[in-house]
């Protein structure tokens, strides 16, 4: 058999498959999970660096799948190459919500100071001043805000560094956030 004669022959049996799904065969389903979900999750995990993302994704993309089977068509083209490229832009949507977010944060947890930063001795005496803040501080609240803002972490990174649920996190930030600017407005 020719190389043409076998991915025809699988093309013909993504189709048969898919077309089972759209009869809500879960066996039929299973079947093209288990011959594409290692592709999609290598693209997505390619792309976003985060295997948990990645499985979401997978996950998504496979219930489109079981969703709206009856929507495919053979003639735009092969069932692998659609599943690759809605992987692909599935995971740099959920990059982009996921920068956005993340800039998100940064505003709504930024201190604008009113003073003037321009010299050495006003800059040393205002780390003085946040250094004392932070030191009163209880020391979840210090430990969020310290890695926020000195180690760049994000949110989720934070929690999961602390082991702590990311509500708990965002929220000692931005109350950490908020005595910061009192303490030096």
């Amino acid at each position: 058999m020719s190389r043409a004669q076998r991915a025809e022959q699988q093309n013909d049996s993504d189709w048969s498959l898919l077309e089972r799904v759209v009869q809500k065969d879960e066996s039929a389903l299973a079947a093209l999970y288990d011959r594409y979900s290692g592709l999609v999750f290598a693209e997505a995990t390619r792309i976003l660096r985060d295997s948990g993302a990645a499985e979401e994704v997978l996950q998504d993309l496979f219930y489109q799948v079981w969703r709206t089977a009856e929507k495919f068509d053979p003639a735009r083209g092969s069932l692998p190459g659609w599943l690759l490229v809605a992987a692909r832009n599935r995971s740099i949507s959920r990059l982009r919500r996921r920068s956005s977010r993340d800039d998100d944060e940064l505003t709504e947890n930024s201190v604008v100071l009113p003073c003037s930063l321009e010299t050495t001795a006003a800059q040393n005496q205002l780390l003085g001043r946040v250094k004392t803040i932070l030191s009163g501080m209880p020391d979840g609240q210090r430990e969020a805000i310290e890695l926020a803002y000195f180690e760049g972490m994000t949110h989720s990174e934070i929690a999961e560094h602390l082991a702590t649920p990311l509500g708990t996190v965002k929220t000692r930030i931005r109350s950490a956030v908020e005595i910061l600017k009192q303490a030096l407005a």
